[in-house]
C-alpha cells in the first residue's frame, strides 16, 4: 500500500510539473508575439532556441533567378509597415466588429524549408512575378511568425475588402495579386494613418489623393473609401507600369515615387531588374516588394501555418443609398436602430459623421436591411434632432466654392500633420499661411487654416447671420479677384487642385470656372488663368 501512494503521489508531482511547463511555454510564446521587430531578426533570419523559430536554412541551390544578396543591402520593413501592423488591432473597427477565434492549448509556429517556399510561391496562379530569397524568406516568417496575430485579423478583414479590390482589378484588367499591396501598405486598415501623413487602405499622401481625383476635406476623407481609393490606386499603379513595363518597379514606385526608381536604374547602369537596383533604392523600399511576395504567400498558406481567420461581424450583405441633403450618423442610428459604430466601420470616409449630400449627391452603404428602412423613412431620419445635430454649422450657398478661412487653436498634444489631416490640407500649406518655418507649433498658438468645408460652413448660431453675410461677400471678393489674372503654364506632375495650394482661398473648382474647363484634367505645357496673388 505504502509503495502505491508512493506512485501515485510521484505521477501527480509529474503531472503538475508537465502542466507548469506547458503554461510556461504559452506565456514565453505570448510574449515572443508582441516583442517589437528588430532589424536584425529581419535581414539575418531566426537563430534563438525559441521553439516557434527554427535555424537559419541555408539557400537552396535551386532558387530561382536571383542572385543571393549581400548582407548590407538587407534592411528592415518599411516604418509604415510596422506601424499600421502595430495600430491595426486597437483601430475601434476591429476592436468592435472583428471576432478573434481563442484557440486552447498551445500553437507552435511550423516555419518551412526554402525548397518548401519556392515550391508554394511558384504553385501560385499570378502574373506578377514572385521570386524566392533570404529576404522573401525572411518577410515570410515576420507574417507567419512574428506578426501572426495580425494576420489573422487581417485574415478576417479579407473577406470585407478583397471582394470590392478583386472586382475593381478585373474591371481595370490588372493582375488579381495586386490586392496584396493593400495588406502590405495598411494591414486591410481602411482608417490607417502612416506618421508622415498617409491615410487609407491604400496610404495616399495628401496632394496624391487629391491628384488621382479623390475628395479630401474637413467633412470627406476618400482615401479612407474602399472604393474609391482602390480605383485611384489602379490608376496610380497604370501610370507606372506604362513608365517602367515591369510590375515589380511599378509596386516600387507605389512606395517611394517613379523619381527614386529612376535614380536607382541609373546607379544600376540602366539595369531594369529589380534585385540589380536594390542595392540603391531607399531602405524602406528595398524590404517593399520581398513583404509583398510575403504577403501574397501569407495570405493563400496561412493553414500551413497554423493561422486561424478572425470573423468579421460586418454585415456582407450591403447596399447602398444616395442622399441629397445632409444627414448625420446619429439621425441614422437614433431612427433605424443602428449602431453608430457600425455606420462608421461601413462609410469611413465622412470623418466627422456628417453626410454632406447639400454640395452634391452622396452615397452612404447601410445593411441591406436599413437601406429599405431609410428609403421608406428618409424625411424623418433628415429631420430628426435636425437643429441639435447642426446647431454648430450652417449651410454654404450653392454659388460658394466651399472654401472658409478659419482660425484653429492648437491643443496639447496636436501636431500640423494631425491638424493637417483634419482638415484635408497639407502641413506645408499650414506653414505657409502661418508663417512657420518647421513642423512645430506650441500648444495654445492659433493658426489661420483655408479649408474646403465640404458643404458646410462651421459657425456659432448666434453668428449665423452675420457669417451667412460674410460668405456672400467673401464670393463676391473672390468674383471681383478674378477679373485680374496671371498665366500660369503647368509643369509634370501638376494638377488643378495643387495649383490652387498655391493661391490660399481658391480651390480646384474656382480654377476650373475661371478657365471654363469640363473637368480637372490639364496637360504639360497647358497655360491657364491663375489669380493675381
Amino acid at each position: 500500500m505504502k509503495k502505491r501512494n508512493t506512485l501515485l503521489l510521484l505521477l501527480f508531482l509529474m503531472a503538475n510539473t508537465m502542466i507548469f511547463a506547458h503554461q510556461q511555454r504559452i506565456e514565453k510564446n505570448d510574449d515572443f508575439e508582441n516583442q517589437p521587430i528588430s532589424q536584425e531578426e529581419l535581414t539575418a533570419g531566426y537563430t534563438d532556441e525559441h521553439p516557434a523559430r527554427k535555424q537559419k536554412a541555408e539557400m537552396s541551390e535551386e532558387t530561382p533567378h536571383v542572385e543571393h544578396l549581400h548582407k548590407n543591402a538587407l534592411v528592415s520593413a518599411p516604418d509604415s509597415w510596422i506601424l499600421n501592423l502595430d495600430s491595426l488591432i486597437n483601430s475601434w473597427h476591429i476592436k468592435y466588429f472583428i471576432e478573434k477565434r481563442e484557440n486552447q492549448g498551445y500553437r507552435e509556429t511550423i516555419l518551412a524549408d526554402d525548397a518548401v517556399y519556392v515550391e508554394r510561391l511558384s504553385r501560385m496562379n499570378n502574373i506578377i512575378e514572385l521570386p524566392y530569397n533570404e529576404v522573401v524568406r525572411n518577410c515570410i516568417n515576420l507574417y507567419v511568425d512574428r506578426r501572426r496575430s495580425v494576420v489573422e485579423y487581417m485574415l478576417g478583414l479579407e473577406r470585407i475588402y478583397f471582394p470590392i479590390i478583386e472586382q475593381i482589378l478585373d474591371e481595370q484588367g490588372l493582375p488579381d495579386e495586386l490586392k496584396y499591396l493593400a495588406v502590405v501598405e495598411s494591414g486591410l486598415n481602411p482608417v490607417a494613418l502612416s506618421r508622415v501623413g498617409a491615410s487609407g487602405l491604400w496610404q495616399f499622401m495628401l496632394p496624391t489623393g487629391k491628384q488621382y481625383g479623390l475628395e479630401i476635406n474637413s467633412l470627406i476623407d476618400e482615401r479612407r473609401d474602399p472604393l474609391k481609393a482602390t480605383y485611384a490606386a489602379c490608376e496610380y499603379l497604370k501610370d507606372m507600369y506604362h513608365v517602367y513595363g515591369d510590375w515589380t518597379l511599378a509596386i516600387a514606385s507605389y512606395n517611394c515615387g517613379p523619381g527614386n526608381v529612376n535614380k536607382a536604374i541609373a546607379r544600376a547602369n540602366g539595369s531594369r531588374d529589380y534585385w540589380k537596383i536594390y542595392p540603391y533604392l531607399p531602405k524602406e523600399t528595398r524590404t517593399y516588394v520581398p513583404l509583398f511576395i510575403a504577403a501574397t504567400y501569407a495570405m493563400n498558406y496561412y493553414a500551413h501555418h497554423q493561422l486561424y481567420p478572425a470573423q468579421p461581424r460586418l454585415p456582407l450583405s450591403t447596399d447602398t443609398i444616395v442622399v441629397n441633403q445632409p444627414v448625420h450618423f446619429n439621425q441614422i442610428a437614433d431612427v433605424l436602430d443602428v449602431d453608430v459604430e457600425l455606420l462608421r466601420a461601413l462609410n469611413p470616409q465622412y470623418k466627422k459623421d456628417i453626410v454632406p449630400g447639400n454640395s452634391m449627391p452622396r452615397v452612404i452603404k447601410l445593411p441591406s436591411v436599413k437601406a429599405v428602412a431609410f428609403a421608406e423613412k428618409e424625411n424623418e431620419i433628415i429631420n430628426h434632432r435636425k437643429d441639435e445635430l447642426f446647431a454648430n454649422r450652417t449651410y454654404v450657398s450653392k454659388g460658394f466654392s466651399g472654401q472658409e478661412r478659419i482660425t484653429h487653436r492648437v491643443t496639447k498634444g496636436e501636431t500640423l500633420l494631425k491638424i493637417g489631416n483634419n482638415y484635408g490640407v497639407t502641413t506645408a500649406q499650414l506653414r505657409k499661411w502661418n508663417g512657420l518655418r518647421s513642423n512645430r507649433v506650441a500648444a495654445g498658438k492659433k493658426l489661420t487654416i483655408y479649408i474646403d468645408n465640404g458643404g458646410y460652413a462651421s459657425v456659432n448660431p448666434s453668428k449665423e447671420k452675420a457669417k451667412t453675410e460674410q460668405t456672400q461677400d467673401s464670393s463676391q471678393s473672390t468674383t471681383a479677384l478674378s477679373e485680374k489674372y496671371d498665366t500660369y503654364k503647368v509643369k509634370a506632375g501638376d494638377s488643378l487642385s495643387l495649383i490652387a495650394q498655391k493661391y490660399p482661398g481658391y480651390s480646384s473648382h474656382d480654377l476650373r470656372s475661371i478657365n471654363n474647363l469640363k473637368s480637372d484634367k490639364i496637360r504639360v505645357g497647358q497655360l491657364i488663368k491663375v489669380p493675381v496673388k
